[in-house]
């Protein structure tokens, strides 16, 4: 019966994120259609896709503004105020961050000694450490995530010296290759054009 518990767990890392995503596209777009229906006398395919990639630039190009980033820094701190929602909001708002501001996500591959020393694993390098980690130890550690083969959705975090990395010289594509068809693909040098 255990068996059977984990590859339900395993589905719903790999499922509820795609169907969360999907619907949540799929809301702003017939949204938007139905909005742009009752408004405006034109209609084509499309229209409503033009219509948000436009608002999320307008919305980026205005929060650059000191005013608007006053206006939503009064509204976070309202939506911080409510316990779960705090939760909530806060959570999803650093993940965005990590994903779209951190051009170095998922691009360092490493090998480190994982599970267990005397074996490796591939993984990437995460951004520094923070001070309150960084201070219980004496000698320089790293963050280093290891994915799942086949599921970049989980994985583990691990702090370990920087002297137990080892650095690879290969395309951050052909690593995630490695690991999302479990070592079928091998991955191939920077300077490899294959």
């Amino acid at each position: 019966m255990k068996w059977s518990s984990k590859y339900f767990i395993n589905g719903l890392i790999v499922i509820v994120p795609i169907a969360i995503t999907t619907f949540v596209i799929i809301n702003i777009f017939s949204f938007t259609e139905q909005l742009l229906g009752q408004y405006l006398p034109i209609h084509f395919p499309g229209l409503s896709l033009i219509v948000v990639l436009f608002l999320i630039v307008i919305v980026g190009w205005l929060s650059s503004h000191w005013l608007l980033q006053k206006v939503i820094g009064y509204g976070e701190r309202l939506v911080g105020s409510i316990p779960v929602v705090k939760f909530i909001y806060n959570s999803v708002k650093q993940i965005s961050t990590a994903v779209f501001e951190s051009q170095e996500l998922l691009k360092h591959a490493v090998l480190v000694p994982y599970p267990h020393p005397g074996v490796k694993a591939l993984g990437f390098v995460m951004p520094e450490l923070s001070v309150p980690l960084a201070d219980k130890f004496t000698e320089e550690h790293v963050c280093v995530f290891v994915p799942m083969s086949l599921n970049l959705t989980s994985g583990f975090n691990i702090i370990l010296p920087s002297r137990d990395i080892i650095p690879l010289d290969v395309t951050s594509e052909s690593a995630l290759q490695y690991v999302i068809t479990a070592g079928a693909i091998m991955p191939r040098s920077n300077d490899s054009n294959n």
